[in-house]
């Protein structure tokens, strides 16, 4: 299936994730949960790589809000792509998506899932305003 990319949206992050011969269900194709595993690594990564992390004892972001669609399936082994991109910052929260392709078949995207962060102040278990520098990274 080809995807094309909305104008609208900002790529921000690209990995590779090796596929792991454990990651494969009983039907032999990579297990629906595991996808998220790879949608939540690539995420982190790309927090951690922008300094982004969550601070328990300050402020950080948070995932309200998570999906996936399926497309194709994959099988062990091979190598995951994924694209994460960035849009639609407001005035507490941003959406993160992404597409999952095999690396050995650039361009067929396999599944494209995402999710919704809002920014939390943590001690007060409230959201606040996203930081400018992040505003900056989605929009």
């Amino acid at each position: 299936m080809k995807f094309e990319i909305p104008q609208c949206k900002k790529q921000v992050f690209e990995m590779l994730i090796p596929i792991r011969w454990g990651d494969m269900d009983a039907m032999n194709h990579v297990n629906n949960t595991t996808y998220f595993r790879y949608l939540e690594t690539c995420r982190i990564d790309w927090l951690q790589s922008i300094g982004a992390m969550p601070n328990p004892k300050g402020e950080g972001p948070v995932i309200v809000n998570a999906f996936c669609n399926f497309y194709k399936q994959f099988e062990y082994p091979g190598d995951v792509l994924i694209k994460m991109f960035a849009s639609d910052p407001a005035r507490t929260t941003f959406e993160s998506w992404a597409t999952m392709e095999r690396a050995d078949k650039p361009g067929v995207i396999y599944a494209v899932g995402g999710a919704t962060t809002i920014w939390v102040d943590f001690p007060l278990q409230k959201a606040i305003e996203l930081p400018g520098w992040m505003r900056t990274i989605v929009s």
